[in-house]
C-alpha cells in the first residue's frame, strides 16, 4: 500500500490555524462598525455568498440564529430570481466573496443598495471595486491557501468561518443572550439536554400528584408495594399523621429486608423504612439533583416542600440522557 503523506495533513492544519490567528489583526474599526450596525438594526442578518463562501455563509447564519442573532442565508442567484422578496426593511446584508469578483454577487449588490439596505462585505480583496458603495468592508485575507497549488479555498474559508463565529458571539453577548435562551432554541439533542440540566428545576420534571407514591406510617409493606407497583416507581414516601415525610422505602429496601423477616409483607412500613432519608427541594436545579443521585448511588429520591411534606419524587429515568 502506498504510504500516506501525513505531512500534508500537518501542513494543512498549521496553515489553517495560522490563517485563523491572522484574523485577529482584522478586528479593527470596520469589524466594530459591522457589529454596531447589526446590533442597532431592527431586522435580521441576511448572509449572501456563493460556492464555498455560500457553505460558510449557511453555517454563520445557523450559528447566529442559534445564539440569539436572527439570521438567514440567501443564495445570490436565487435572489435574482425572486428571493429578494425574503429581505425585509431593517435587515442588514452580509456579502461573502473572497475575490469580490463573483458575478452573481456583483449583480445582486446594486439591487440591494437600491433597496436602501445596510451592506457589510467580508472579503480577502478589500480594494475590489465591487465593494465601493458598501457600508462596511471587513478584511478576511489570508497569506496563502492550504491547497498546495494555492487555489482551492481552504485557509480562506476556515478564516471566514472563524470571523463569522467571532462576530456572532460578540453580537450574542451584546444582545444579552443567556444559557436559558439557548435551552429554548435547542429543545432536543445533547446540547439541549445539557443546557436543560443547567437551567431546569426539579419541580419541572418530578413526578407528582397520582404519580407520586405516598403511604402512611401505619400501612403494611404489602400496601406500600401495591402503591409502588401502581405508580411504576421503585420507591414510596412514608408520611406521619401530619402528612410530613417520615421515611422512604425502595425496591432495594425490600430485597434487603426480605432476608431478615419471614413475614415482611404484613409488617408496618414504619418498621422497615429508611428514616431521615435524603430529600430534594422543588426549586433545586436538576443538575444538582443528578449529582446527589449519583453520589448516593440511588435511583429515586423524595421532593419535599418547606413544611417537610413530600410533593413529588424524582426518578433517575426522569433525568435527561446524553
Amino acid at each position: 500500500m502506498e504510504q500516506i503523506n501525513i505531512q500534508r495533513a500537518i501542513d494543512t492544519l498549521n496553515l489553517e490555524a495560522q490563517a485563523v490567528k491572522d484574523q485577529i489583526k482584522h478586528l479593527d474599526d470596520q469589524f466594530i462598525k459591522a457589529v454596531s450596525l447589526i446590533e442597532k438594526s431592527s431586522g435580521r442578518v441576511v448572509i449572501i455568498g456563493l460556492g464555498k463562501s455560500g457553505h460558510i455563509g449557511r453555517k454563520i447564519a445557523a450559528t447566529m440564529a442559534s445564539i440569539g442573532v436572527p439570521a438567514i442565508y440567501l443564495h445570490p442567484a436565487e435572489c435574482l430570481h425572486g428571493d429578494l422578496g425574503m429581505i425585509m426593511k431593517g435587515d442588514v446584508v452580509v456579502m461573502l466573496s473572497y475575490s469580490g469578483e463573483t458575478e452573481e454577487i456583483k449583480q445582486v449588490l446594486p439591487v440591494l443598495q437600491k433597496m436602501g439596505l445596510k451592506i457589510i462585505a467580508i472579503t480577502g480583496k478589500t480594494d475590489s471595486p465591487t465593494w465601493k458603495n458598501c457600508d462596511v468592508i471587513i478584511d478576511s485575507s489570508v497569506e496563502k491557501e492550504a491547497c498546495p497549488y494555492n487555489l482551492a479555498p481552504t485557509s480562506s474559508t476556515t478564516a471566514l468561518l472563524a470571523l463569522g463565529d467571532a462576530s456572532a458571539l460578540v453580537l450574542s453577548e451584546r444582545k444579552g443572550f443567556k444559557k436559558e435562551d439557548f435551552a429554548i432554541f435547542h429543545p432536543l439533542g445533547a446540547i439541549g439536554n445539557k443546557i436543560k440540566r443547567l437551567t431546569m428545576k426539579v419541580k419541572e420534571i418530578m413526578r407528582q400528584g397520582k404519580a407520586n407514591p405516598v403511604v402512611k406510617e401505619n400501612a403494611t409493606v404489602q400496601d406500600a408495594l401495591l402503591i409502588m407497583t401502581g405508580t411504576r416507581v421503585g420507591a414510596t414516601s412514608v408520611v406521619d399523621e401530619n402528612g410530613k415525610l417520615a421515611g422512604f422505602f425502595t425496591d432495594g429496601d425490600l430485597r434487603r429486608q426480605i432476608q431478615l423477616h419471614d413475614n415482611l409483607l404484613k409488617k408496618k412500613i414504619s418498621e422497615v423504612m429508611t428514616k431521615n432519608p435524603s430529600t430534594l427541594s422543588p426549586d433545586m436545579l436538576v443538575a444538582e439533583a443528578e449529582k446527589i443521585l449519583q453520589k448516593k448511588n440511588i435511583d429515586n429520591i423524595p421532593v419535599v416542600d418547606e413544611t417537610g411534606k413530600p410533593i413529588g419524587i424524582l426518578d433517575e429515568r426522569d433525568l435527561f440522557s446524553e
